[in-house]
């Protein structure tokens, strides 16, 4: 009996010693991966109960977008459904894309648009999970009451922390070309990410990885476990986060200004006259006189309250309308449906004793080793100029308070140091001093003028605007003020009845 006993031992000693030492000592399983996990469509809510969203334009079906009677529109379409390859009738959201804004926002291909995907964004964007001890939001700097920025200079983030820079409104920004001032992130799916990992606005947890944690926090939310599983087919994970947001970020939309509502009454005007196509006081009668019947807030935007003021107010409109494209050389940086060229230009802001401050160098400090564009030193976005009303203070730092006095520091030319923009100079003048100083002469330089390390003149372009034409700019620059974003999108409570 002992012997065989024995020989029992052995035996199962001699077995434990031939596996591997995992197989010796149990291990938990280890986590899955915080950053990007691949889907499982078995989680996945199936294609025929996915609910796409969709921008409808009115470039793109004018009668289609006036059939639609809001925002936010339910209704229904029929697709092929790739997983049985037979027709399926299902929900569909279809967005009405402001006036004014003539192309849809650009979808990436890897983040289409769903209506369950777009709730998760919302939640996420309003809940302060993402912030390591939950008390700072995406909203908490971005608020739609207060133009989708948190109207102050620069931001407060986590524990009190203040940031350098002035928070950009999300509005339109699904149409931004670089998001951040320095253009760091190429869209919105890289953007959301940053804040989460900053120390100064949603990190302060001194251990282990920023997004690690939010992910473990989400994971730790039955809610979001479940909706990361319907709409990505996995746990909560970094790339499905930031999709998420970026889906919701896109909708923050406003347009149908009086500029565009005055744009569809010219395009009327010159079609029954064949008259210049060109907005001018007319047409701005003939909105100003609609939208103060309708008692529609953009009339009192620009200071119209009775009857008697559309007329002169129309002449002030126009006068800025032309003001803008011209003489104040606006135009040169704020184009297209957005008002903005999607650039970097340095227009001396910030700039003291004429020097770029160290930690003001902008884009150029963005771009990568290998690629820095001394042009771009000092160069921060050009911001649109839709939703003005709501966004002040201005420029990257916040250091103007009010339209008027960015109107004056234009009209002085920005501020002169070594890299000022080559549209904020007087290059007429510039070409003429250095021909005169290779034709012998000792040219002199204007007050306010400087010259480079190499000795290039860099003079500022005086626009000259009178107090009148300022006035007219700053009405105008009103006028661009769109409405509201929509309920469906800015209140934080509303979401579709299931």
């Amino acid at each position: 009996m002992r012997l065989a006993l024995t020989l029992a031992l052995l035996t199962a000693e001699f077995a434990a010693a031939q596996k591997p030492a995992a197989e010796l000592t149990p291990h938990p399983p280890a986590p899955e991966p915080h950053d990007v996990l691949l889907p499982n469509s078995a989680l996945m809510t199936p294609f025929a109960q996915q609910v796409p969203v969709v921008f409808q334009t009115r470039n793109q079906n004018a009668k289609a977008w006036d059939a639609l009677i809001g925002f936010w529109n339910d209704e229904t379409e029929t697709v092929l459904d790739p997983t049985t390859g037979k027709q399926v009738a299902r929900k569909v959201v279809k967005l009405k894309v402001p006036l004014g804004l003539s192309q849809a926002p650009p979808v990436p291909l890897e983040n289409p648009m769903t209506l369950a995907k777009w709730e998760l964004g919302k939640k996420l964007y309003f809940d302060p999970i993402l912030s390591s001890n939950r008390t700072v939001s995406c909203a908490t700097c971005h608020a739609p009451v207060k133009g989708f920025t948190d109207q102050s200079k620069t931001s407060t983030g986590i524990n009190g922390g203040i940031g350098g820079m002035n928070a950009p409104t999300v509005l339109n920004s699904a149409y931004n070309r670089f998001q951040f001032w320095d253009g760091r992130a190429a869209s919105l799916e890289e953007q959301s990410q940053g804040p989460p990992g900053n120390p100064v606005e949603m990190f302060a947890d001194p251990k282990g990885d920023p997004w690690e944690g939010a992910v473990r926090r989400m994971r730790a939310t039955p809610e979001y476990v479940e909706a990361f599983k319907t709409v990505f087919g996995h746990a909560p994970t970094r790339d499905a986060a930031a999709k998420a947001v970026a889906a919701y970020e896109r909708t923050v939309l406003t347009g149908n200004s009086l500029y565009d509502r005055a744009e569809v009454a010219m395009r009327k005007r010159f079609a029954e006259e064949e008259s210049k196509p060109e907005q001018n006081a007319t047409d701005y009668a003939v909105i100003l006189k609609e939208a103060l019947a309708a008692m529609d807030p953009a009339a009192k935007h620009v200071g119209v309250t009775e009857p008697k003021g559309i007329e002169p107010v129309a002449k002030k409109l126009a006068n800025g309308r032309t003001l803008f494209f011209g003489k104040a050389r606006c135009s040169n940086c704020h184009v297209g449906d957005n008002f903005t060229d999607n650039a970097f230009h340095n227009l001396g802001v910030g700039v003291k004793d004429g020097k770029v401050p160290t930690d003001a160098t902008g884009r150029f400090a963005a771009q990568p080793t290998g690629h820095k564009n001394p042009a771009e030193y000092g160069a921060f976005k050009t911001p649109g100029l839709r939703g003005l009303l709501g966004t002040a203070p201005y420029l990257h730092d916040g250091s103007e308070k009010t339209l008027e006095a960015v109107i004056d520091l234009y009209d002085k030319g920005g501020n002169v140091n070594e890299f000022l923009d080559a549209k904020m100079r007087d290059q007429t003048a510039e070409a003429e001093y250095l021909k005169a100083k290779a034709e012998g002469k000792t040219p002199t330089l204007p007050t306010g003028a400087i010259l480079t390390r190499g000795g290039a003149p860099i003079i500022p372009f005086l626009l000259k605007l009178t107090p009148e034409e300022k006035a007219d700019l700053v009405l105008f620059m009103k006028a661009l003020e769109g409405d509201p974003v929509d309920p469906t999108v800015a209140d934080p409570k509303w979401f579709p009845k299931k």
